[in-house]
């Protein structure tokens, strides 16, 4: 058997349709949801990201202001900038593109953002929300992927999940949402012994630690979902992800590809959270 792709692009299209519906009738009442996105220095993978997301939010027809400065620029300064954008009205999502130049404190400037605008879902009242099962924004990428699941109608209850990584980006939080729905879930990383007897025990795979060929066939029980979420380049240079994507796809029922699997995922839930900002910014008004 040949597993089935999760197409992430139709998948990020149809959702994009939703929140382009849902802004015009926020619009309508007189709102339009706003994100601004932060970008310190020139790292040329930031950049292809933030001109994505800027473009994404055009296209969904919110509102969206795109702030660029030197990487020489100080702590300081862009701290004052985040308290600016947590007072402006006009603005629903804030989101500080990582990483930062050294000298300045990522965390630190992840805190300073309002809770109410964290729609990266980073911020530590993000993470507290997440974890007691309170509303708060959830991190995009493994947002992304409990949507892709959905997709397919696939219940989680009773099943065995595997997470490899435990990113406070991905793999905490992927597990987390992963429980929230009662599936059994196993967290492993670089300390974890024996990876395959864990992952051949799994109905589902999320592989997200940045590492070519992580996931091989002969690590998978046949019928398990496959979710990629590494982004890397083989020795070609194109780009790949954490699973050795020809091999899994022999055995797995469903599969992400990359690209065009969880990547496009990502930027549209960074849409859907600033939308859901601008709707409870809405309601808090009424």
């Amino acid at each position: 058997m040949t597993a089935q792709l999760i197409d992430g692009n139709a998948l990020s299209k149809q959702l994009r349709a939703q929140v382009a519906a849902d802004t015009a009738a926020l619009k309508a009442q007189g709102l339009t949801p706003g994100l601004a996105v932060v970008l310190v220095g020139d790292n040329p993978a930031s950049q292809v990201y933030v001109r994505n997301k800027v473009k994404a939010c055009e296209e969904a027809g919110l509102h969206s202001v795109l702030e660029k400065y030197e990487a020489t620029m100080s702590e300081a300064d862009l701290l004052a900038r985040v308290t600016a954008l947590n007072n402006d009205s006009s603005i629903h999502g804030i989101l500080v593109q990582l990483p930062l130049p050294a000298h300045i404190d990522a965390q630190k400037v992840i805190e300073a953002i309002s809770p109410a605008k964290d729609v990266d879902g980073f911020h530590m009242a993000s993470a507290g929300a997440l974890m007691t099962g309170m509303p708060g924004f959830w991190p995009c990428t493994p947002y992304g992927c409990m949507k892709m699941l959905e997709s397919i109608g696939y219940n989680l209850t009773g099943k065995h999940a595997v997470v490899i990584g435990r990113s406070n980006i991905v793999g905490k939080p992927m597990a987390l949402m992963l429980l929230q729905q009662n599936a059994t879930v196993t967290i492993c990383h670089s300390g974890t012994q024996d990876l395959k007897a864990m992952t051949l025990q799994a109905d589902v795979i999320v592989a997200a630690v940045g590492k070519r060929n992580v996931l091989t066939a002969d690590m998978v029980k046949p019928g398990a979902v496959v979710l990629d979420v590494g982004m890397n380049r083989n020795d070609e240079g194109k780009l790949c992800g954490d699973v050795d994507f020809d091999g899994v796809k022999e055995v797995a029922s469903y599969i992400t590809p990359v690209p065009g699997g969880v990547g496009p995922m990502t930027i549209t839930m960074l849409l859907v959270n600033t939308l859901e900002s601008a709707q409870r910014a809405l309601s808090d008004t009424h």
